[in-house]
């Protein structure tokens, strides 16, 4: 720890003494309470696009065309200039207002075609090749009729496209496409990328795809996990279908076509005598677990009739909401009711819902918990990062403050623990798992250990917020608690109907002191402002 908040004695203490051993990383991000966005450019010239976000490496800066057909990236570079006038180290040049003094533009890739639009809430990143992965989607069918294969009440998209960018060049290296499904893709909910795997899920057909991205930019099919959990299982039903009895004898005479497109139909939904693999296995851990509670036969008869038989019908009516890794070989699984699938996480939390790990080696359960279990919990306050799997070639991430690796986070935790009920808080906590990917900025400057700011207006979790006329104060952790920088949204000004409702939502350069805050409102153009060092 430094003795002095000064820049230039920081510099000169680094110099004379070395950190304790494991702590070089954290003295030396201390400097970022000397370098902050202290600065801010208001209502800048700029195009007329969606931006994304800053890659987790600093790299790129994604956004998209307003029309969601097109994809710009920019690449982010410090703001030069040249001035011959006197006061100019008072106010920057007009022309160094503009958005390409602090972006260069690469390129511009044309992803969607036809009725196809990109989903301007989905973007992941591989780091370690610096690949992008991109969706393009027809609009959602709601009111789709039901069919054999698919979970009634789930609605359907004709087309969704996952498009594989080389994102130094825009080169296009592969895509992977699914019909007539549905995947939810507001902020990667419904996908998840653990270093090269990646994992989607089709709500519409309660399938799991594991995909890998090879380095030569190949998506490849690992697995589908849902019908069937190994990869001979369907060899297994087919070559004894032969034996089994059927209830149509139109059956017996179908085409080759109609085979491959039986066999991928999940069962649940057919007049068939089989449960789905994943099913299968999340009955029989039940049923084990239910039956391992009692030494007694008489009284395991009994517990199995009351908490298993009797809700039978409430586990058979279960679908996959929401998958997450834990680490190459294990899954975070949550299954619910069809109702709360497609609901947004602070509405789902007042459904039932439940949580599995799944091996994929092994196609077991290995747990199951309600959203209400205290056991989970616990593992989830004591080993929260376990439940943010991190690249292991992502170094800004391993930084990014939990409850279990901060003490100020920790304590806020505490606060809301207080104000509640166990089950009430249990389940609002729990609500958050699966996290969906890739949905917290590395930045600094939420680094809980460095500055306090006020988590209703701002963090570092992806998301549209409620925008105020009042600018967000970041202040230092440490005493005299300093006001370091402010971040203000919208014109300097401020806004002149107050009626109006706006919307803010705010990009964070991993590294370096650099911002962008992005204020919309009905029927106009958004209002973008450049937070920068100067």
């Amino acid at each position: 720890m430094f003795r002095s908040s000064n820049v230039a004695a920081r510099i000169f203490e680094r110099q004379i003494r070395t950190p304790a051993p494991g702590t070089s990383v954290h003295c030396a991000r201390l400097f970022y309470e000397n370098l902050v966005p202290s600065h801010t450019i208001y209502d800048v010239e700029c195009p007329d696009h969606s931006f994304r976000k800053f890659t987790e490496d600093g790299h790129y800066l994604i956004s998209f065309s307003r029309s969601s057909q097109d994809l710009i990236v920019y690449r982010p570079r410090w703001l030069s200039f040249c001035c011959k006038e006197d006061n100019c180290i008072h106010d920057l040049p007009q022309k160094a207002k503009r958005f390409e003094s602090f972006f260069t533009e690469l390129y511009t890739v044309s992803l969607a075609s036809n009725n196809e639009l990109i989903c301007k809430d989905f973007f992941l990143y591989l780091e370690s090749s610096q690949f992008g992965v991109f969706v393009t989607s027809t609009a959602p069918l709601h009111d789709a009729p039901s069919s054999g294969e698919a979970v009634p009440g789930i609605p359907s998209i004709d087309k969704i496209t996952f498009h594989l960018l080389r994102l130094e060049d825009g080169d296009i290296l592969d895509k992977k496409v699914f019909h007539n499904d549905f995947i939810n893709l507001s902020h990667n909910m419904g996908v998840f990328l653990y270093d090269d795997l990646l994992a989607i899920v089709s709500l519409r057909f309660q399938t799991i795809h594991i995909l890998q991205i090879r380095d030569s930019g190949n998506l490849v099919d690992v697995r589908a996990i849902g019908t069937f959990c190994r990869e001979d299982d369907e060899l297994f039903l087919n070559s004894n279908a032969q034996y089994m009895p059927v209830s149509d004898p139109s059956q017996l005479h179908h085409s080759e076509n109609d085979e491959q497109t039986r066999a991928h139909q999940n069962p649940l939904y057919q007049n068939s005598t089989f449960l789905s693999g994943i099913k299968q296995r999340l009955l029989s851990f039940v049923f084990r677990a239910i039956w391992n509670e009692e030494s007694d036969d008489a009284q395991r008869v009994q517990s199995l009739k009351k908490k298993f038989y009797f809700h039978f019908q409430d586990y058979v009516d279960l679908i996959i909401w929401k998958v997450q890794f834990l680490d190459r070989h294990h899954l975070l699984i949550k299954f619910g009711s069809v109702d709360g699938g497609l609901l947004v996480t602070r509405v789902a939390d007042q459904h039932p819902a439940f949580f599995a790990v799944y091996n994929m080696e092994t196609t077991e359960i290995v747990a199951f918990y309600q959203n209400s279990a205290e056991e989970l919990y616990l593992f989830f306050e004591m080993f929260y990062d376990h439940f943010h799997p991190r690249s292991r070639s992502s170094l800004h991430m391993n930084f990014i403050s939990s409850h279990s690796n901060n003490i100020y986070a920790f304590e806020q935790l505490r606060g809301i623990k207080k104000k509640a009920t166990l089950t009430q808080f249990v389940k609002k906590m729990l609500g958050s798992l699966p996290f969906s990917c890739q949905s917290q900025s590395p930045s600094p400057y939420f680094d809980q250990s460095l500055f306090r700011y006020d988590e209703k207006l701002i963090s570092a979790t992806d998301r549209h917020r409620q925008s105020t006329d009042h600018p967000i104060k970041f202040t230092t952790r440490r005493q005299p608690y300093t006001l370091k920088f402010k971040i203000k949204t919208g014109p300097e000004a401020g806004s002149v109907d107050g009626r109006t409702k706006r919307i803010s939502s705010f990009l964070f350069h991993p590294f370096l002191p650099l911002a962008l805050s992005i204020q919309q409102t009905m029927f106009s153009q958004p209002s973008i402002n450049i937070h920068f060092r100067k």
